[in-house]
């Protein structure tokens, strides 16, 4: 286990994702661990289940000390396309600070697109498969 993970902004979560019911657990907090160090390197996950609409939202963090070695984009590759293929399941949403140039990268490698800025904050959406995903 890393020491700087859990990530500050993750803890009000956890107990969240401990309390949920079984059928929403697997729209909570998901790993990522570092195959070569079976390390926990960061989480990603949704906000909760699908809404009315078919929409769920992912947020993502890497500890700093293993950023920029693509945790992040092969993270929300998988779980975007696991997310559509689930029944109820038809956009995935994300947001990001307008100043987070890596998390932008990431938005963008997976095939994202930007539906608007306010407050410093850049809405993101996607309805097809990530870019680059493997089969």
């Amino acid at each position: 286990m890393s020491r700087d993970w859990p990530q500050r902004d993750l803890l009000d979560v956890l107990p969240l994702q401990a309390a949920a019911a079984p059928s929403d657990e697997r729209f909570g907090v998901w790993l990522m661990i570092e195959r070569a160090t079976r390390t926990v390197v960061g989480d990603i996950g949704f906000t909760g289940p699908p809404d009315d609409s078919g929409s769920v939202e992912i947020g993502y963090s890497v500890v700093p000390g293993r950023r920029r070695r693509g945790y992040a984009t092969e993270a929300a590759r998988a779980i975007v396309a696991w997310a559509l293929r689930q029944p109820g399941v038809g956009v995935v949403v994300a947001g990001c600070d307008s100043d987070n140039t890596a998390s932008i990268r990431v938005l963008e490698r997976v095939g994202f697109v930007q539906t608007g800025e306010a407050d410093g904050r850049i809405g993101w959406r996607t309805e097809q498969r990530p870019t680059g995903f493997l089969p």
